[in-house]
């Protein structure tokens, strides 16, 4: 059987050219991310079946790539359902496991603790633009810090990294998941049903409000709970301050200090903000994850029409594992999602050092090469990035492949002293 040259569906080789690109954007996100005081992990590919299974993960639990037992665990004889087959999972986003991490080293970890994070995750969904089966994921999360500052300081960094990386005119839409939940409860909808109300609510931006309406209603909702539900989102298209006229018109069902703090987070940000990106109260954001408890936020870009990156506050997570609860707030920067956009822009990265290459001829003396090697050596201790490779018998198709991985500079070496590049 012929053996495959192109990788797994929905899974990519990268070139030279893009791992480059993928290397500056991990040191600014390490710079910026560290200058709000950040601290890198890692955590394994590989987690326990049950911790990616436990009800938080919303859709993504259906597209877990598992793994079999292994050795004698393995038994196909006796197996009667896949709990006796499976008992771990590739990684399908960064946050559970960062959450058993943190429930593991809580002791020998400052209060509050601020961790970045960047590493693959696995999902088994069906791949399209910006979105692959393997693909990486760059978070930072806040865990025991129990006010807004937490969602202040992650908005501020995440954008600041992305107007360093030339991002402008995106917006970051930010919401409540108890603003959600008092307008299903207020427009009649039972609090079973709100997870079914919100998953065809999270749809607006695609089939409209019309599309919304059709759908609860084909979903056997109540037509005046639909109507009640969907009159809110008509008036607060009418409404200057969206947040004031909800706080208002949802009376009781909203709890006082979720608009108070709401608005704290959006005035913080806007008074510290760059004008290259605008922050926007929206409360048709839902986010998949069930975990959020809070806050949750997202970054719309423009150019690429959909999300590039979002978080939210998740205070219930660590108690599930530990039984008490910890604060706990990330963000997620759609990692892959800026690479495509940088490539598509033709994005060079700046302040590279110059790359030279030294082409040898075959049969170079031994004495030759070896003060070859030294002047590289020294080119290299000056801050030149100098490649040594052999001559092709088709030099100039040679220097135009290195051209395009970015050499500008060439040194010939001829075994005939005498010869002239």
């Amino acid at each position: 059987m012929a053996l495959s040259k192109k990788p797994v569906t929905g899974m990519k080789d990268i070139l030279p050219e893009e791992m480059q690109v993928r290397d500056y954007v991990i040191g600014v996100i390490k710079e910026t991310y560290g200058k709000y005081g950040f601290a890198s992990i890692e955590t394994p590919c590989v987690e326990n079946i049950d911790n990616l299974t436990n009800k938080q993960g919303g859709e993504n639990e259906k597209l877990v790539f598992k793994i079999l037992k292994r050795g004698e665990k393995l038994n196909l004889e006796t197996a009667q359902s896949e709990k006796d087959l499976v008992d771990g999972g590739l990684r399908y986003d960064l946050t559970v496991p960062l959450v058993r991490f943190y429930s593991n080293h809580a002791n020998e970890l400052p209060n509050p603790f601020k961790a970045l994070q960047i590493g693959n995750v696995w999902r088994a969904e069906r791949p399209q633009r910006g979105r692959y089966r393997q693909f990486m994921q760059c978070d930072i999360d806040i865990f025991g810090e129990p006010s807004n500052l937490a969602e202040i300081e992650l908005i501020l960094a995440a954008t600041t990294t992305l107007v360093k990386l030339g991002f402008r005119n995106f917006q970051v839409r930010i919401n409540e998941r108890r603003i959600l939940k008092a307008m299903a409860a207020y427009s009649g909808f039972e609090e079973a049903s709100f997870d079914s109300v919100f998953i065809t609510l999270d749809k607006m931006d695609k089939i409209g409000i019309e599309g919304v309406e059709a759908e609860l209603l084909e979903k056997g909702f109540p037509k005046e709970s639909v109507e009640r539900y969907l009159a809110l989102f008509r008036e607060l298209e009418k409404a200057p301050e969206g947040l004031e006229y909800l706080a208002q018109a949802l009376g009781e069902f909203l709890p006082g200090e979720v608009k108070e703090n709401l608005q704290e987070i959006i005035n913080s940000v806007r008074a510290s903000q760059s004008p290259e990106f605008a922050l926007v109260f929206d409360p048709t954001l839902v986010r998949g994850m069930s975990y959020y408890t809070g806050t949750i936020f997202e970054v719309a870009m423009p150019e690429f029409g959909g999300s590039c990156g979002g978080g939210g506050r998740y205070d219930k997570m660590v108690g599930r594992i530990t039984g008490k609860d910890v604060p706990a707030c990330g963000f997620s920067i759609g990692f892959e999602r800026i690479i495509l956009l940088l490539l598509e822009r033709g994005f060079q990265v700046p302040s590279l050092p110059v790359k030279k290459a030294y082409l040898l001829e075959k049969g170079l003396p031994g004495e030759e090469l070896s003060r070859v090697i030294a002047g590289a050596q020294k080119e290299r201790e000056e801050g030149k990035q100098v490649l040594v490779v052999r001559m092709n018998k088709n030099k100039k198709f040679q220097k135009e492949q290195l051209a395009r991985e970015g050499y500008t500079e060439f040194q010939e070496f001829f075994k005939n002293p005498l010869a002239t590049s």
